[in-house]
């Protein structure tokens, strides 16, 4: 055999086993160092151990830790346990989902609807009926308009005005959350959130006239400048005016009086008849006398 192919061959395989051997050691010097790092790129969660909706005080048995890598923890999410218990839930929270702080209201703020109630807003229940609750289908969330119906001390017919648009339900009865097959809901009354202000204006006419919901797009929140209907306009009647339609008494008192009314002069008689005479070469026009009037 050739010497010269042996020695190629003898350093070829010189090659290759440095080559392998450089490679292991590169190979598992990587796995080492990734194992070592494995613990500390990992962060202890909190995660709903069952779901848990909107009014729930959290406790220890409703929640668990799981490991999560660190790049994926979320934000404002918790790692330990008693940093959740006994908050409130504002915000539907499924099974094995991450609790987050924007999900929970702080501790000792209340049960039911009053950790859901944001700071200066306020909770005011109104009385209603199949009909004023549009049969039932105003569910928790969904946003409503209230009408109310009576008689002003002013007018001698009963009228209906908006007098609140965009109201958002927070519960419809005791259920703070819609079902989830979206069935009707069949209560005595509804909870709209309000400002002060609003929630003055609801109660009043819930005790003065009868109230109607009256339900809007979720994602309709123009505001609606609308006027006022009146019992006349039902039958084909006109509109009355308001008294504070009609103009100030002392505008009305100076009104300039109406101007007389002159007759007009009679019209002059007619022109008496005339005839044409022509004798010859002269023209002459004589006037007839004129006949009487026959009566």
């Amino acid at each position: 055999m050739d010497r010269r192919f042996l020695t190629v061959l003898g350093v070829s395989l010189v090659f290759a086993l440095v080559v392998s051997s450089i490679f292991y050691q590169m190979t598992a010097a990587k796995g080492s160092g990734s194992k070592r790092s494995e613990p500390s790129d990992m962060k202890d969660i909190v995660v709903a151990a069952k779901p848990m909706g909107v009014g729930v005080t959290v406790k220890n048995t409703d929640v668990r830790l799981e490991k999560r890598a660190t790049d994926s923890f979320p934000k404002n999410a918790f790692s330990k346990i008693e940093d959740v218990v006994d908050r409130p839930v504002i915000s539907n929270i499924l099974l094995d989902e991450a609790l987050l702080d924007g999900r929970l209201a702080a501790r000792g703020s209340g049960l039911g609807l009053a950790p859901i109630i944001p700071v200066g807003m306020r909770a005011v229940s109104v009385r209603v009926n199949d009909v004023a609750s549009v049969a039932g289908f105003v569910l928790p969330g969904m946003r409503v308009d209230i009408l109310v119906t009576g008689r002003p001390p002013s007018s001698d017919q009963a009228m209906t005005s908006t007098v609140l648009q965009n109201l958002l339900v927070l519960s419809v009865g005791t259920n703070v959350q819609a079902d989830a097959k979206g069935q009707a809901i069949q209560a005595p009354s509804v909870t709209l959130l309000a400002t002060p202000e609003q929630a003055e204006l609801l109660t009043l006419a819930n005790s003065q006239g009868q109230v109607q919901l009256v339900l809007r797009n979720g994602g309709d929140a123009e505001i609606q400048k609308t006027s006022s209907s009146q019992t006349s306009q039902l039958f084909g009647g006109t509109k009355k005016l308001a008294q504070t339609d009609l103009p100030p008494r002392k505008a009305r008192a100076s009104a300039p009086p109406p101007m007389a009314v002159v007759k007009a002069p009679p019209p002059p008689p007619p022109p008496p008849d005339q005839v044409i005479v022509i004798r010859g070469d002269k023209r002459t026009v004589e006037t007839m006398p004129s006949r009487p009037e026959v009566r």
